[in-house]
């Protein structure tokens, strides 16, 4: 028996692409799906009825899903979507923020209505989401969370500052949602994928069939990061790098500490400017942290 039969997840932006592929899959295991998607176009702009497409193609195939078409990007909208999970099936086991958008270009010739409805819609739509499942989370002990960002975010990609910034914000989130949901076994996990789908069709210069993909590059491929991050004995606070079959962890590290004292000057600090910044016996996490948790106060 899966270990995902009955679980309900609800996935944004699962009306193309990453989404739908996790959608597809959730439900061959037995899940019941809320499957959201506005069914707009890849900058965001017009709706449609993707999401209706996608149930109708889960309960072909003998599953049970919903189709809710609100914006991540409207607080209501948001709410609406966890609304209609606990009034289809009872409650929400796990979240898969995958709704996305995107508006590129150069951070100088970027209007600031480029940058806000991409920080709206990845950004504050994953935040949305997340709040409305959280209480239902937290009273049941059980839950589990996936963000969506990019390689565009955690690493940097030329042309996207809208979305390199709300993706690695998402990193911020985690790591202070991890925490405040450790006592209540909500975990929560970010993917970091790559894949051929709609959304890659934009950037200029990538040439893509959505419709059909590159067997080597298919959007089910990252799949099974998202089933590992929702499952049962799923990790918490890991950034997972996913597609094309192949699978990596990704983690910010920090080198150790230079001890001025209080008298310390630019000067100094210019003197050891090659030692601040050799990272090469960095270690992953932050160095006081580590310390701290190496040596724990006294109780």
């Amino acid at each position: 028996m899966s270990e995902f039969r009955d679980k309900v997840v609800v996935i944004t932006g699962a009306g193309n692409g990453l989404g739908k592929a996790h959608a597809l899959e959730f439900a061959k295991r037995g899940a019941k799906v809320v499957v959201n998607d506005l069914g707009g176009s890849g900058d965001g702009t017009g709706a449609g009825d993707a999401a209706d497409a996608v149930v109708a193609e889960i309960r072909a195939a003998g599953g049970t899903a919903i189709a809710n078409k609100a914006s991540v990007s409207s607080r209501e909208g948001a709410k609406s979507i966890i609304d209609d999970a606990v009034a289809a099936f009872g409650t929400v086991h796990i979240l898969v923020n995958n709704a996305g958008i995107l508006r590129d270009k150069t951070f100088k010739k970027m209007s600031l209505d480029d940058w806000d409805i991409v920080m709206n819609v990845h950004l504050n739509g994953t935040a949305y989401v997340t709040h409305a499942a959280w209480p239902v989370m937290y009273d049941q002990n059980y839950g589990r969370i996936v963000f969506t960002s990019s390689t565009s975010g955690i690493f940097g990609n030329f042309g996207q500052a809208n979305y390199g910034a709300a993706k690695m914000g998402m990193l911020g989130l985690m790591n202070v949602l991890e925490k405040e949901g450790a006592a209540k076994n909500i975990r929560v996990n970010t993917l970091g994928p790559a894949a051929e789908t709609r959304l890659i069709g934009t950037i200029p210069g990538r040439q893509v069939n959505p419709d059909n993909p590159d067997p080597t590059r298919h959007p089910r491929l990252v799949t099974p990061a998202v089933l590992l991050m929702c499952s049962d004995d799923a990790p918490t606070g890991k950034v997972i790098l996913a597609g094309n079959g192949r699978f990596s962890c990704a983690a910010l590290f920090n080198n150790e500490d230079l001890e001025f004292g209080p008298d310390v000057t630019y000067e100094d600090l210019v003197a050891k400017k090659d030692q601040l910044l050799d990272m090469n016996k960095a270690l992953e996490g932050w160095g006081w942290v580590r310390r701290r948790k190496a040596n724990p106060p006294a109780s």
